[in-house]
């Protein structure tokens, strides 16, 4: 199982998500908004953390469940939704019990980013949708410098996977969990081995290089 890594920080994480980065993470909630869509059904939040996203999902009409690694996390989000302590990669739902499934602002969390998402589309009920929303793999991560908003700086390490610390932020939630970078390839690679269906990729940034990367797939009938 992997190590939680935020469960040292889930407190400190707890506010930077509900209001220090509240602009940051509006924008996020629309973009996801904009794929998934309205539901009903039982909606997966990957890798959950606190349950940031629970109440949007809930607006579209969407009933949400949440699995995450973290207790520290999941302290906070037992108020927001439903969860379970469990790994990504080996999710305690039956095969195909949700309609759909999303992951926030969570792969470079995970060390086995494919094997979680072959496990998503594992639960995923035939049609159902899955929605990937996460920092741009081209242009944030610790190969990026991200210092100046007009010009982003990237160097060799853009094809690294390893778990790293560095960041161009000293401050932010990267220097202190750090990340396991996927590079945009892997990243689609294996959204189609996992048997899922592009049918929309956004981009999104607050200046004139975007920030995230937003995958709109479905499960085929």
């Amino acid at each position: 199982m992997t190590t939680p890594l935020y469960d040292d920080i889930a407190d400190w994480y707890e506010e930077y998500a509900s209001e220090t980065s509240s602009v940051y993470m509006d924008r996020i909630r629309s973009v996801l908004a904009g794929l998934l869509g309205e539901g009903p059904g039982r909606c997966l939040d990957l890798c959950c953390g606190t349950g940031a996203h629970a109440a949007e999902l809930r607006r579209l009409g969407w009933t949400p469940v949440g699995v995450d690694l973290s207790g520290g996390q999941l302290r906070h989000a037992r108020s927001r939704l439903p969860v379970a302590r469990a790994d990504a990669t080996a999710l305690p739902l039956a095969t195909g019990a949700v309609t759909a499934a999303v992951c926030v602002l969570a792969h470079t969390d995970m060390p086995d980013y494919p094997a979680a998402l072959a496990e998503a589309a594992r639960v995923l009920a035939p049609g159902g949708r899955l929605v990937h929303v996460g920092v741009h793999p081209c242009y944030v991560g610790a190969f990026a410098d991200r210092s100046e908003p007009e010009r982003i700086v990237i160097d060799g390490g853009y094809a690294s996977r390893e778990h790293t610390l560095r960041s161009w932020n000293a401050v932010g939630v990267r220097a202190r969990v750090g990340a396991w970078h996927l590079p945009l390839a892997d990243l689609l690679n294996a959204v189609a081995a996992a048997g899922l269906v592009v049918t929309r990729v956004v981009e999104s940034g607050s200046g004139p290089v975007p920030d995230a990367l937003a995958i709109a797939a479905t499960k085929p009938r």
